[in-house]
């Protein structure tokens, strides 16, 4: 894999760890699909937007009864859109646990600045010429009583 699409973006993969997948028959129809290894994925600081390189580990033991028809199997909340037939599609198995493991928050830095609301200046880089519009006047009141009734 190259690159990993998810939530209507895609995001290239920098690095990539040597992946080991152990897939085992225990009984009748069923499987164990062990995994493990690591990628290291471009991700845009959720602040500034820069590149930020992420590394993910994936490690996983997943249990697939082909003996369960696909309704069920939903049912069961077991992903199984890796299966089709007695094909093992080990992309969308590793996507899966990618997105499964997928970071919350990304930040280049812990103090990054983030960067202009009006400009779009990266202020990690230095600042920008625009006006400081302050807070909305109208919310004055608002603040006004958030003051007043603040926790010591």
């Amino acid at each position: 894999m190259e690159e990993i699409s998810f939530d209507g973006r895609i995001f290239p993969i920098a690095e990539s760890e040597r992946l080991s997948i152990h897939v085992e028959h225990i009984k009748g129809k069923e499987l164990r699909i062990a995994g493990k290894g690591s990628v290291t994925v471009e991700i845009p600081c959720d602040r500034c937007l820069e590149p930020v390189r992420e590394k993910l580990f994936l490690d996983f033991i997943k249990h697939v009864d082909l003996s369960v028809p696909d309704g069920e199997q939903a049912e069961r909340l077991d992903e199984t859109n890796y299966i089709d037939g007695y094909t093992l599609d080990v992309d969308q198995l590793v996507r899966n646990e990618m997105i499964i493991g997928w970071p919350t928050k990304i930040l280049c830095s812990e103090d990054c600045k983030g960067i202009c609301n009006t400009c779009g200046q990266n202020l990690n880089q230095g600042t920008c010429n625009c006006e400081d519009t302050g807070l909305d006047p109208r919310m004055s009141v608002i603040r006004d009583v958030f003051k007043n009734f603040k926790e010591v």
